[in-house]
């Protein structure tokens, strides 16, 4: 792959539509999304910034993943969730150049201070997203994202106008949730004795200031956290891993309940793959990242729906009705064929 990004300025991506013109909600609860897909005639550079929840940490199925499809900028030979992405557009017939920058543990201010020379291209569109938990040293403080984003946001409009820019809302920390895992976070986790499903919405919350702060840099978050929260709700995940994996579900993290499993980081891939083409993540099928992955037909169609349901809830600006909204998409066929499958068993 390349080391410099084809953006090509004569022939600018055009800015995606807001969210209302994305989607068209066909029911009030069922909110089934009408995609509409990016023009891929051209090549179109994208650029995913990031940290281990990037790369596939604890996971070598994903960050090992055909890693001479992405160039890697700095040079450790990662595919991770980029590859995955990538993968999926080459299924679908889509060009794009695709390019990461990553370091373990970081926020979006490492990004800026350290790799600028590194990242600063004309690209078409940039995909970025800092520490779990919004900020190590600040858990639930969306600042320090939402400051860099602007910085990141100056840089990267100055080389193209009308460069895409999108924010990725992580998921759940299992270890930052359960005690005593929890208990034993420094600084102490917000999370923690709560609800599974409440980091993943508070990190959802936290990137939506950020977007707000920055108006005219950021085109849309990214729902990861909140396709996860849907996979856990529809009983496809377990919610629990310390308390072992329920048979028939399966499990999101990685060992350390921290990291994403290559379900998680599918699901992950999915999101990203929905908001950055634009075409809903259920076209793709039994697809060629799912077999390699190892899933079955039905694991796929169930997170691809589920993914599916996150990117149409939060179309939504109501962070209550995200739920009640996804429950209307893929969670629900979901959770009709496992009822039939138990009555058939």
């Amino acid at each position: 792959m390349s080391a410099f990004p084809g953006a090509s300025l004569t022939a600018k991506v055009t800015r995606r539509p807001t969210v209302g013109a994305r989607f068209r909600v066909l029911a009030a609860a069922a909110a089934v999304v009408a995609f509409q897909a990016l023009p891929a005639s051209a090549q179109t550079s994208i650029l995913f910034i990031g940290n281990s929840f990037t790369y596939g940490e604890l996971t070598p199925s994903v960050q090992n993943y055909k890693t001479s499809t992405v160039t890697d900028l700095v040079g450790t030979n990662i595919g991770g969730v980029p590859a995955l992405f990538k993968q999926m557009t080459v299924d679908r017939g889509l060009n794009y150049n695709v390019f990461l920058e990553t370091q373990p543990g970081s926020n979006l201010d490492f990004h800026y201070n350290n790799r600028l020379a590194l990242i600063d291209k004309p690209w078409d569109m940039v995909v970025m997203h800092g520490q779990s938990n919004l900020d190590f040293a600040a858990p639930n403080n969306p600042a320090k994202i939402s400051t860099y984003t602007g910085l990141l946001g100056t840089v990267f409009q100055a080389k193209n106008p009308n460069v895409d820019i999108s924010l990725t809302a992580t998921w759940s920390r299992a270890d930052l949730t359960y005690q005593p895992s929890c208990n034993s976070a420094n600084p102490p986790s917000p999370w923690c004795g709560g609800s599974i499903l409440q980091m993943a919405i508070d990190v959802h919350k936290g990137y939506q200031v950020a977007k707000a702060d920055n108006p005219s840099f950021v085109d849309r978050v990214n729902p990861v956290g909140l396709a996860w929260n849907n996979a856990i709700l529809a009983g496809f995940a377990d919610a629990n891993p310390y308390d072992g994996i329920t048979a028939g579900q399966v499990k999101l993290w990685a060992s350390d309940n921290y990291h994403a499993s290559a379900f998680g980081y599918y699901l992950h891939a999915l999101v990203d793959f929905g908001e950055i083409t634009g075409q809903d993540p259920t076209v793709l099928g039994f697809d060629t990242v799912a077999r390699d992955l190892g899933f079955t037909e039905q694991q796929a169609r169930s997170m691809q729906g589920f993914a599916s349901a996150a990117i149409v809830a939060t179309a939504v600006p109501e962070p209550e009705s995200w739920l009640l909204l996804a429950a209307g998409g893929g969670m629900l066929g979901w959770v009709a064929r496992r009822r039939r499958q138990s009555v058939n068993a």
